[in-house]
């Protein structure tokens, strides 16, 4: 199983942003503070690592500095709401291979760290491409970000496209739209439920046969979404 170190001091982003990463099938331990990430850095030896900037005791540039000065190669994705871009600049410098600002969103972060990982020779379990998605006629090819519908390829905007994802990876399950604003616009408050509303619309209209009597994109009245597989 791939490993990932969350070092994060906010623990209901650390413990919300575990949760969705385990269930994409990581192993994931969180170190609040920097000189327990280096710790665990170094003896457990993860896969990746998932840093924030702003920690209780180490600036999480000097827990880069640290690692990497000791030749340690592991992938650094910096997850943090310093979007200065002279922090960005002296983060990739120092050896980070991505940074991502907060707020950000979940399907955007689960893909650079597909990319990251993908791009990482031994890492366990690395190097496949997800599989495709069936349901009726559409294809869905996550890695490619490509839809067919009967052999065509459809034309998805980008969020409906990652709103489509996010209901294939509940497997049927239902997703309230709080989740869907979550997941897909990530933690922007100006976002209101209405959008969602109006990309399942647009989902539908591309993928149904029938947009009024949907049988794949269901409403689950009060609760929200789902996906008929």
């Amino acid at each position: 199983m791939i490993r990932i170190l969350l070092v994060e001091d906010n623990r209901d982003l650390a413990y919300g942003l575990r949760n969705n990463l385990e269930f994409e099938g990581y192993e994931v331990v969180i170190a609040e503070l920097g000189k327990r990430a280096i710790e665990l850095a170094l003896e457990w030896k993860p896969d990746l690592m998932i840093l924030d900037l702003m920690l209780p005791d180490k600036d999480g540039f000097e827990v880069l500095e640290t690692l990497r000065g000791r030749a340690w190669a592991t992938p650094v994705l910096i997850l943090t709401a310093r979007g200065e871009e002279e922090d960005k600049v002296r983060g990739l410098r120092m050896g980070a291979e991505d940074y991502v600002t907060k707020p950000f969103g979940l399907l955007e972060l689960l893909a650079r760290i597909e990319v990251l990982l993908r791009g990482c020779k031994g890492v366990r379990g690395a190097g496949t491409l997800r599989p495709v998605e069936h349901f009726g006629g559409i294809e869905v090819y996550p890695d490619s970000r490509t839809v067919l519908r009967n052999g065509g390829e459809i034309d998805l905007a980008p969020k409906e496209l990652d709103l489509l994802l996010a209901l294939l990876r509940r497997r049927g399950a239902v997703v309230s739209r709080d989740e869907l604003l979550a997941q897909v616009w990530g933690y922007d408050a100006s976002v209101v439920s209405r959008t969602v509303d109006t990309h399942i619309g647009e989902l539908r209209r591309k993928l149904e046969d029938d947009p009024g009597a949907p049988r794949y994109i269901l409403t689950v009245r009060k609760a929200g979404y789902r996906l008929e597989c």
